[in-house]
């Protein structure tokens, strides 16, 4: 009986002997170039292009240092995600140590961080490697549970000789991202991981659900903090005149004063109290307040002169968009869909409507609202810099766009059909 990539899954539930043994041979095909029983599933498939395209030895396992103990603690202290410990383990920890699975959590750059569940799962683990301060991204380690969410930016269930790297082919392993629920950027990845045997489909979604509980119980810490904030700063602005703004240490504001509210600002990374230039307010006083910053405008906003705009996309998980102008330069790291947005945006100085943006991003021109409400939030920080009706980069806003020097690595984790576009090589037809 022939079966598909979906059956396979499924019969792991039921005959993981079995299941193990089709995917050892479509494994075995697939990466020697032969006609495999069953087509790997797209998002397997894609990944092991991925690996062949970067040179991943899929007999062989490579394996970079482990962080030392210091800075795994340092990584934990820094992490958003040591705030959601509690729900990761309330909703993952108790069934994973029955069912003999463990449960790892990687900070942004697939860094093991935390580790629990079963002890002999736990040791076997360390024979490959499994450890805190393994790097497991997918351009090391292969394809993998951990390293592949964390490119694609979604779930991914790897069983068994999914893996790209033969020494993992004993393990299955599901892994769900977790975003920054402020901006979408990527903060680590959750992963429950076991034998094969001990693997259920349903896992992912299970993994999955926990992930979304966690970003819940972020934003929910976010507002809380915010409101915090507000409360101290209420007093103080009310003693001022003129404009003024407080915000969290990362910019996001708790209250304005003669001036509209704007959802975040800008801040360098290393901000300090006095007389600062920040985009988009311009000359400020800068004064610490518990949990924040008081920002007094000083000086008249950022003029609308001519500026250069450079959108970075050659990093991955770290796209980034820079304005330089005569007023001085800064820079701000892009969630993906704004990656996305601002990519299609470049190609088309004309300007786009926003169902020909629905188009390009979702192949349907009907999610417009959707696009609205993105490019409402794009447009907090590069306001000054876009038009909208349609929706365009200024024209007199000199656009370069930074792009991989291999077409394919192209925002990897988009399914937009512009982004595909742009994969394509320059002499295809």
């Amino acid at each position: 009986m022939a079966l598909s990539p979906t059956d396979v899954t499924q019969l792991a539930a039921v005959d993981s002997a079995r299941a193990a043994r089709v995917l050892n041979e479509v494994r075995s095909a697939t990466l020697s170039g032969q006609r495999a029983p069953v087509a790997p599933r797209p998002v397997i498939e894609q990944s092991w292009e991925r690996m062949l395209r970067s040179g991943v030895d899929p007999d062989h396992d490579f394996r970079t240092g482990l962080l030392p103990r210091e800075e795994v603690q340092r990584r934990r202290e820094a992490s958003p995600l040591r705030h959601v410990l509690p729900v990761l383990r309330e909703g993952l920890l108790s069934v994973a140590d029955i069912a003999h699975h463990i449960m790892v959590i990687t900070d942004q750059e697939s860094r093991v961080l935390w580790r629990e569940g079963s002890s002999a799962v736990l040791r076997k683990a360390d024979g490959t490697g499994f450890e805190l301060g393994a790097d497991w991204r997918e351009s090391v380690i292969g394809t993998n549970g951990i390293g592949t969410p964390a490119v694609v930016r979604r779930p991914v269930q790897v069983f068994a000789a999914e893996h790209f790297v033969r020494s993992q082919t004993s393990w299955t392993c599901t892994g769900a991202p977790i975003t920054d629920p402020r901006d979408g950027r990527l903060i680590g990845v959750v992963d429950i991981s076991g034998p094969l045997e001990t693997m259920h489909p349903a896992t992912l979604a299970w993994v999955d659900s926990v992930a979304k509980l966690a970003e819940a119980r972020l934003r929910e810490l976010h507002l809380t903090s915010l409101e915090r904030l507000r409360a101290v700063a209420a007093p103080v602005l009310a003693r001022l005149g003129g404009r003024a703004a407080v915000v969290d240490r990362d910019g996001w504001s708790a209250a304005v004063t003669g001036m509209p509210y704007t959802n975040r600002i800008t801040l360098p990374k290393s901000l300090s109290a006095g007389r600062r230039w920040l985009p988009p307010l311009g000359l400020c006083w800068v004064e610490p307040l518990a949990g924040g910053w008081l920002l007094r405008v000083a000086g008249e906003p950022v003029p609308g002169g001519a500026a250069r705009i450079a959108l970075d996309l050659t990093q991955p998980r770290r796209w980034s968009v820079t304005v330089a102008g005569g007023a001085g330069s800064w820079s701000r790291e892009l969630s993906p869909r704004h990656a996305e947005l601002l990519y299609v945006l470049a190609l088309h100085p004309g300007g786009r409507s926003a169902a020909g943006l629905a188009e390009d991003l979702f192949g349907d021109a009907g999610r417009t609202v959707t696009v609205r409400a993105e490019m409402s939030r794009v447009r907090r920080y590069l306001g000054a810099f876009l038009e909208h009706r349609p929706y365009r980069f200024r024209e007199d806003a000199e656009i370069e766009v930074l792009l991989p020097d291999d077409p394919r690595e192209l925002l990897p984790h988009s399914t937009a059909p512009a982004v595909a576009r742009g994969r394509a090589p320059v002499d295809a037809p």
